[in-house]
């Protein structure tokens, strides 16, 4: 054993930007040696620090804290597999596997200090020489905005994502005008990009019906649109009805953005026949979650396109992942200079810098990012030890 855990420290960071609550709880893990790794957990900040500080009732209930004390970090699936199994009693799904993905992320990026080497070395190595991710763009507008004032935005998205090289965007539909307005705004965002620019499109779960949504995903078609893929298209547990999109038409329909665990992600695969699954790393299990997922829908031809949207330490964790996989042709990817979300541009640093739409492999230990203490000093955020 290099050093044992010799603490796991929770800081639940409540906080708003524009268009969402950017809230989040980072997981920050010790050793005996003074090394610390960081990872973070999606869900609500008050509700996820009372989860980490629940007191053991049984073999089944435990605390996460007295799970990871004094152990190996380097045993990180071992690791995994003891707080899954110690935390069934209060359901192996949800809050416990976003706190288990924050732990996870931070053991990470603990053990990657310690054998001084990259996190996506500890993922099995590199499968690619280079990273690229799609941009993910919300606009600075509301949902009762005129479609006027979403494609002005769009485009103002655009045209920094042309000028940077970057080879996919994804529009974000915040707006509620009608089915017939969606389309042409979809058609002209194609307009404004070139040719040689991927286009996605995440409709935030706008249908119910999966016809409704069927004809305008055709019509899209009819435009020659050529969207890599439609995400978000009907609610979240309507995976029956997922397969039937995919089978009427010719757009890749992703899935499992909510999923968490292989579990789920293979019901996604089986019954919505999805072609893309979205799992995101901090909800999922982390990466070693990602990694069983990635394994998994290798089989079927499927790809892992994580879903990614916090902050910095998610987005490192989806450059590592994307270096380590073979399936994940993209990762999402929030720049910070493409939204209005402080969390995302000061929590973490440094920033890797974008050539040509591309990143380079990450070199320096574990996640390659470090906590921004005098900006947590600033928020005047609460800490649990535990």
């Amino acid at each position: 054993m290099l050093s044992a855990i010799r603490a796991v420290e929770v800081i639940p960071i409540a906080l708003k930007c524009t268009n969402w609550d950017q809230s989040t709880v980072v997981i920050r893990i010790s050793d005996e040696g003074g090394l610390s790794g960081i990872g973070e957990a999606d869900g609500p900040p008050e509700v996820m620090a009372a989860y980490f500080r629940q007191e053991t009732a049984h073999r089944w209930s435990r605390n996460l804290g007295e799970i990871l004390v004094g152990c190996d970090p380097v045993e990180i699936a071992a690791l995994w597999d003891d707080m899954y199994e110690g935390t069934n009693w209060q359901g192996s799904r949800g809050l416990g596997l976003f706190a288990i993905s924050g732990v996870d992320l931070a053991l990470h990026d603990l053990v990657g200090k310690q054998l001084g080497v990259p996190a996506f070395k500890l993922l099995g190595g590199a499968r690619r020489d280079r990273l690229t991710p799609y941009m993910t763009l919300y606009p600075a507008a509301g949902p009762g905005d005129p479609l006027s004032v979403h494609l002005a935005e769009y485009e103002r998205l655009m045209d920094t994502c042309k000028s940077w090289g970057v080879k996919m965007v994804k529009m974000s539909i915040l707006t509620h005008e009608s089915d017939e307005a969606l389309v042409e705004l979809i058609t002209e965002a194609r307009r404004v990009l070139h040719d040689d620019i991927r286009l996605a499109v995440d409709f935030l779960y706008r249908w119910r019906e999966p016809y409704a949504a069927l004809e305008v995903l055709r019509e899209l078609e009819r435009r020659d649109t050529d969207l890599y893929f439609a995400e978000a298209v009907l609610q979240n547990d309507q995976i029956a009805a997922h397969r039937l999109l995919v089978e009427k038409t010719h757009t890749r329909i992703c899935g499992a953005e909510m999923a968490t665990t292989r579990f789920e992600v293979r019901q996604w695969i089986t019954e919505g026949g999805v072609a893309i699954v979205q799992p995101d790393v901090n909800r999922c299990g982390g990466l070693t979650e990602l990694r069983r997922i990635a394994d998994m829908a290798e089989l079927p031809g499927v790809e892992v396109m994580p879903h990614c949207w916090k902050t910095g330490i998610s987005a490192a964790a989806a450059r590592h992942f994307q270096a380590a996989s073979k399936v994940t042709s993209f990762f999402e990817h929030m720049h910070p200079d493409l939204t209005d979300a402080p969390l995302r541009t000061h929590l973490v640093g440094p920033e890797p810098v974008l050539n040509d739409g591309h990143y380079d492999l990450p070199h320096a230990p574990g996640l390659g990012i470090e906590l921004n203490t005098g900006y947590l000093s600033e928020l005047g955020v609460p800490r649990c030890v535990l």
